[in-house]
C-alpha cells in the first residue's frame, strides 16, 4: 500500500525593521521564519501526531531553533510516498524544504504531492479556495477561530498558546483529510496508487471493486472504461480492446 501522508505546518513570523505599516519593504530582516509546529496524520490511521518547538531540548521562550522539529518532519517526508496538502506547493513542502536546506539536511527519498487547493481550483469554482471556506461549504465544519495574538503568545513561551497552536494545527490537518477524500475521485493527475497494491486496483484510492462502465475511445483505440464503486473515480484498463485500422483522411 502507498504510504500517504497528510501534513499542515505553521511558522512564526519574519521579524524585522520598516519605516511604515502599509505594503512595506522590509528595511533589515532581526529574524527570519521558522516552523512552529506540524501535524500529520498518515491516511489508512486514525492518530494525528503533531510536534512543537518547546518539544525539543534547548528551547527557550523567544528561539526559533527548529532544527530537532525539522529533523523529525524530514523523516515523515522520507517515509511518504504521497504527501497531501491544502497549498502545500507553494506553501507547506517548499517552507519545509527550505528549512531542510538550511539545516543541511539532504534530499529525502522522492515522493508526489497532491494540492487539495489545486484540486479544488482546476475541477470547481467557489468563492474562495481557503481551507477554512471550502471545509465549511462542504459541511465538514470549520478551522478554530484564532488571531496573531496566538503567534505572539508562542514566540513569548506562553505554554497555553503553544497548546492551543498545536490543537489548531491537528484541526487543519483532519478538515484536509476531509477535503481530499471529497475531491480523490476528481483529481485528473491522482498518482496511481494502483501500482502499490499486488492486484489490480482503483488508481485513486487503491479499492478492488470496479464497475465496467462503458469505453473510453481515445487516438490510440477503444479501452474498457471503469469506474470505482468506493470513491466513485474513473480510470480505464490498460489493454486495447479490439483491433483499430487507420486510415489517411
Amino acid at each position: 500500500m502507498a504510504k500517504i501522508l497528510l501534513l499542515d505546518i505553521e511558522t512564526l513570523p519574519n521579524i524585522g525593521y520598516t519605516w511604515g505599516k502599509y505594503e512595506q519593504n522590509v528595511i533589515k530582516f532581526t529574524q527570519e521564519t521558522c516552523i512552529a509546529t506540524y501535524a500529520a496524520k498518515w491516511l489508512d490511521s486514525k492518530q494525528v501526531f503533531a510536534r512543537a518547538l518547546p518539544n525539543y531540548k534547548g528551547y527557550k521562550p523567544g528561539s526559533y531553533d527548529d532544527k530537532g522539529l525539522c529533523k523529525d518532519l524530514w523523516r515523515l517526508f522520507d517515509q511518504a510516498d504521497i504527501v497531501i496538502a491544502h497549498n502545500g506547493k507553494d506553501f507547506d513542502t517548499k517552507v519545509s524544504q527550505a528549512r531542510f536546506l538550511v539545516h543541511g539536511f539532504p534530499p529525502p527519498s522522492p515522493f508526489k504531492q497532491i494540492d487539495t487547493k489545486l484540486v479544488a481550483r482546476a475541477v470547481s469554482r467557489f468563492n474562495s479556495n481557503k481551507l477554512d471556506d471550502l471545509a465549511q461549504n462542504l459541511g465538514f465544519g470549520q478551522k478554530i477561530k484564532t488571531d496573531f495574538s496566538l503567534w505572539l503568545g508562542c514566540i513569548h513561551g506562553d505554554k497555553e498558546s503553544w497548546r492551543k497552536m498545536v490543537e489548531y494545527n491537528k484541526k487543519d490537518v483532519l478538515l484536509l483529510e476531509k477535503l481530499y477524500l471529497r475531491l480523490q475521485p476528481w483529481v485528473t493527475n491522482h498518482p496511481n496508487v494502483a501500482t502499490y497494491n499486488e492486484k489490480d486496483s482503483c488508481p485513486k484510492c487503491g479499492c478492488l471493486k470496479l464497475w465496467r462502465r462503458g469505453y473510453m475511445i481515445t487516438s490510440t483505440g477503444r479501452y474498457q472504461r471503469l469506474q470505482c464503486s468506493d470513491c466513485g473515480g474513473w480510470s480505464r484498463g490498460t489493454k486495447r480492446v479490439g483491433k483499430v485500422e487507420i486510415t489517411n483522411a
